[in-house]
């Protein structure tokens, strides 16, 4: 069946090891879009850090921000948006109260952390191209949260805090750790697998024909729900079990290789 769409992850997929687009990545992109194929991207990050991949990627189809749960057009219109639950907000800061992890919190299109010069911190001002504002008190936020992220090296501990987390309000909130390091609580409705599905209903396409490329286990909602599923090859092995195909890594223009000797190869072997 040709693919009509191709829905991709962000950090680690799209962009390269230093969060940029490669020329060789929007020139597939170009040639996807020049083959009848439309293309759109879905990520943890905010609004403000993938508007500027909008303009050379030549982007008009509706994005996703927050695994989905902000779902936004290049004009900056907003077409549908999820919150985490009030409740749930409060209850995974009071969870991680007392343990050794940053704070972020994105609501009002803004950036709250609890340390300015924390060790992803750096990474994440490019990643939500904006500067944070400091914080220890993140009360007046938590009624309209949009994401919540807890930040360690520390692998053990913060996967002890996810299995906490899901344990408690995993029927709740969407609980998910996009890198080893970041553990991403959104709404329930925020994720990559509804996310990719509001997209293709967005276009016109079926899920059927839609294809998604990620690297994360926050992406495996989509790989498990698209028609065609193409992990990245610095992706874990667990999530590369779960994608129908493998491409190169982020650093290796990943992207443009599954474009050219998949997407592209399967619509035209479709014709």
């Amino acid at each position: 069946m040709a693919i009509r769409l191709m829905v991709s992850d962000v950090d680690g997929t799209l962009v390269d090891g230093d969060k940029k687009l490669t020329e060789g990545t929007i020139a597939a992109v170009k040639r996807l879009r020049d083959a009848g194929v439309a293309f759109t991207v879905i990520s943890a990050r905010p609004m403000s850090g993938i508007k500027p991949l909008l303009e050379p990627l030549q982007l008009d189809e509706d994005v996703g921000a927050f695994n989905g749960g902000v779902i936004f057009r290049r004009d900056g219109t907003i077409v549908s948006r999820h919150t985490i639950d009030e409740q749930v907000a409060r209850g995974v800061i009071e969870m991680a109260a007392g343990e050794e992890v940053d704070t972020w919190v994105f609501a009002d299109d803004q950036w709250f952390a609890t340390d300015g010069d924390g060790p992803h911190t750096k990474s994440e001002r490019v990643s939500s191209n904006q500067e944070p504002a400091i914080r220890t008190d993140f009360d007046d936020l938590l009624g309209h949260a949009d994401k919540i992220t807890f930040v360690s090296d520390d692998a053990d501990r913060l996967h002890a805090l996810y299995e906490r987390a899901h344990e408690k309000y995993g029927e709740q909130a969407t609980i998910a750790q996009s890198q080893t390091y970041y553990l991403d609580v959104t709404a329930l409705a925020a994720n990559k697998g509804d996310g990719v599905a509001a997209l293709a209903r967005s276009n016109g396409v079926e899920l059927a024909k839609t294809a998604v490329i990620g690297d994360q286990h926050n992406d495996l909602p989509m790989l498990t729900r698209a028609g065609l599923s193409i992990a990245m090859g610095n992706a874990p092995d667990d999530v590369k079990s779960q994608a129908s195909k493998v491409t190169r890594s982020n650093d290796e223009d990943g992207v443009a290789h599954a474009i050219d000797t998949i997407i592209l190869s399967s619509t035209e072997n479709a014709k």
